[in-house]
């Protein structure tokens, strides 16, 4: 067989069972479930300290909006960059397929927020 043709040929592909039940390969992939852990840690962070606080505590109304925000952001990214890394990027890792979760539980409370208002 010809030494320069195997040089050419290309690896063979990993199963897709395999590249479903394995880690992210992309960067993109990474950076999406970094993303959704920390808007995983901020959620739990905001209902186990920010919402056991008495409403008299005066930094809680000026804090707490701005919180919001930024846990709305990251778990809003994490989707978006888990939708690149899936379509752009091929990645099909399982972990990768969670941020698109945390991305629409967002996208789903602010519509409700608008839709909905109380």
């Amino acid at each position: 067989m010809n030494t320069k043709a195997q040089a050419n040929a290309s690896p063979p592909a990993q199963p897709a069972g395999r590249r479903f039940l394995g880690w992210p390969t992309t960067r993109p992939g990474w950076w999406s479930v970094g993303l959704m852990v920390a808007f995983v840690a901020l959620m739990i962070i905001n209902g186990t300290v920010f919402m056991r606080l008495p409403e008299q505590v005066s930094w809680r109304q000026a804090l707490l909006p701005f919180y919001g925000i930024g846990m709305m952001t990251c778990g809003l990214a994490s989707g978006v960059v888990a939708l690149i890394a899936l379509a752009r990027r091929g990645e099909r890792s399982w972990l990768v397929w969670l941020p698109c979760l945390a991305g629409l539980f967002v996208i789903v409370f602010i519509l409700g927020e608008f839709l909905f208002p109380h």
